[in-house]
């Protein structure tokens, strides 16, 4: 009998279901989903949460995993350790005092005697008789017999050793575990030196399986109980980090919106304290600076407004005794009448310029108001042109009876200007077309656009034409305008609720947009329409007087045949046809 260590077989691996490499369970449907839920996440607190989550996952599981095998192996070692040397001691108390050939019934005695034990294994013995026929001997033949014991057991039990080679014993006990009827079983056999039986033991290791199993759910739920505090914790972490983060947010709208006075509460010294205290070192700078140069704004509005209120008296004089020369300048000497004629021209340039200046201070201090009526807007744009004495350089494309609740002098003064500077820049004939768009829907408007056949606008004085006194070349610094004229045609349009838009027609010339709103009674403060536009519209002449005097920036006349200055509207002609007071 040898007394070597077992040893596990390395030509027959374990069928145990604990023994074999783990397998990937199969994925539920809604697992999948989770890769599509992920790619979504765009919240930084729900990503907090999940790399908390992972993080706890993936220590919980190797922890679990660790334990796990560890208390496995141990487990297993214990149990087979002592199975086998229990095995190994009675098989010499019991096999070896047997006769060298015993008989079958001295085999069968002596395998009942060690299947008796405390580790309550199953036993077979293996021998020859005295007539020279195989004996084998089970405890309980219907639980162990020789056809359980693999092939590769066998072969290494019955295997004898040269004297030269390990420890010099012929033979050694062996082992191995495999499955039988879905149930852990632990095989183990040796042969007794001196040409003694041969003996196996079968020790089934359920109860052990039952442990591991019972090991393994305890620690599955330690697992799901260490991920839902991890997540608890991740929570709780992110709120407290994401907090200051969010009233950071919430303040940088707000000083968006305006609120300049907005401060965020700083405690602390960290990271956060000090991007608080920097945010707020910031916002007292700007609203420092916003206040300054809105101060220097009002200031200069004011010196604008009174400038331009205080020019009105000695104008209206000049503009008196100019008239008077403009009507004697027939009889005046031919070297005389040029110098009047340009006084009479210069006087009425500075009357627009000084009138669209008082209507500019208007829009810009926000006391321009809308005065609604119902219009027919083929009417109006007939009466624009026709007032202008326009009928034959422009085509008109206006169905009558499209209605629309607007302000007809400001709408005056936003055609005056767009047809104007067509007919200055572009050249006759120009093409006004009036259509509605989305009618019958709460976003119903009214559309005029307005193209000329002129050579169009530079790509890169485009989105300058409505800027105020834009000069579209440096060469040209001198204009017949005011350089204001579309700038207040696109202020008008912005009061309704609208806008101009300019651009370049794929069959020449530029085309200009009007977009208005088909009812505009919503922008007005007072359902009824009952503004009081006193100042707005009696205050003197000009832009205010009921004529549009805003929308004479030059002269009715021809294109200058220069190109590229879209910002002047042409000035009305003198006469009954200029529509307004002077």
């Amino acid at each position: 009998m040898t007394d070597g260590p077992p040893q596990d077989s390395p030509q027959h691996p374990s069928n145990d279901p604990q023994d074999q490499p783990g397998t990937s369970p199969i994925r539920h449907p809604r697992v999948r989903g989770w890769g599509a839920v992920a790619q979504r996440l765009t919240s930084l607190r729900l990503r907090l949460v999940v790399v908390f989550a992972l993080v706890a996952l993936t220590a919980a599981v190797a922890a679990s995993g660790i334990a796990y095998w560890l208390n496995r192996d141990a487990v297993l070692t214990r149990t087979q350790n002592a199975s086998l040397n229990d095995f190994r001691k009675s098989l010499e108390d019991n096999a070896g005092s047997l006769p060298l050939r015993p008989s079958c019934d001295q085999l069968q005695d002596a395998a009942n005697r060690m299947a008796g034990t405390t580790q309550r294994y199953e036993v077979v013995l293996i021998d020859k008789e005295q007539d020279g026929s195989d004996c084998a001997a089970a405890s309980d033949a219907s639980v162990f017999s020789l056809t359980l014991v693999p092939g590769s057991l066998r072969t290494a039990v019955d295997k004898e050793r040269p004297a030269d080679e390990g420890d010099g014993l012929p033979y050694h006990l062996y082992w191995q575990r495999i499955t039988h009827g879905g149930d852990p079983y632990l095989v183990g056999g040796a042969k007794v030196i001196g040409d003694g039986p041969t003996g196996y033991m079968l020790k089934s290791l359920a109860s052990e399986r039952d442990d591991l199993n019972s090991l393994a759910w305890s620690l599955g739920i330690a697992t799901a109980l260490a991920l839902i505090g991890s997540a608890l914790l991740a929570q709780a972490a992110a709120s407290t980090v994401l907090r200051p983060v969010q009233r950071l947010g919430e303040a940088a709208r707000r000083l968006g919106e305006g609120k300049l006075d907005t401060r965020l509460r700083v405690s602390g010294t960290d990271e956060l304290a000090d991007l608080s205290r920097t945010f707020n070192s910031t916002a007292a700078s700007l609203q420092e600076r916003v206040e300054e140069l809105s101060a220097r704004e009002a200031a200069s509005r004011r010196f604008v407004a009174d400038m331009s209120h205080e020019l009105r008296t000695p104008l209206t004089a000049i503009t008196a005794v100019t008239e008077v020369l403009e009507e004697e300048a027939d009889s005046l000497d031919p070297m005389i009448e040029p110098a009047v004629r340009l006084v009479v021209t210069e006087t009425r340039r500075l009357g627009d310029l000084v009138e669209n200046l008082m209507e500019v201070t208007r829009f810009d201090a926000g006391t321009a108001r809308l005065v609604l009526d119902h219009v027919d807007v083929a009417d109006q744009v007939t009466a624009c042109i026709d007032a202008r004495a326009w009928l034959d350089a422009v085509e008109l494309d206006a169905k009558r009876g499209i209605m629309a609740r607007l302000d007809p002098r400001r709408l005056d003064v936003i055609l005056a200007n767009l047809i104007g500077n067509a007919l200055k820049h572009g050249g006759s004939p120009v093409r006004v077309a009036v259509r509605t768009a989305a009618e019958g829907t709460p976003k119903a408007e009214l559309v005029i656009e307005v193209r000329d056949h002129g050579p169009g606008i530079p790509e890169d004085v485009l989105p300058h034409v409505f800027d105020r006194f834009y000069k579209a070349s440096a060469s040209r610094p001198r204009s017949e305008g005011s350089g204001l004229g579309l700038s207040i045609a696109l202020e008008n349009a912005h009061i309704h609720g609208g806008d101009i838009t300019a651009a370049n027609s794929p069959e020449g010339g530029a085309v200009f947009t009007l977009r208005l709103p088909l009812d505009a009674s919503r922008l007005t403060d007072d359902p009824d329409d009952a503004v009081d536009a006193v100042e707005d519209s009696t205050d003197g002449g000009g832009p205010a007087d009921g004529g549009g005097r805003a929308a004479d920036d030059g002269d009715g006349g021809a294109a200058d045949g220069g190109g590229g200055r879209h910002e002047d509207s042409p000035r009305r002609p003198n006469g009954p046809a200029n529509g307004g007071t002077r």
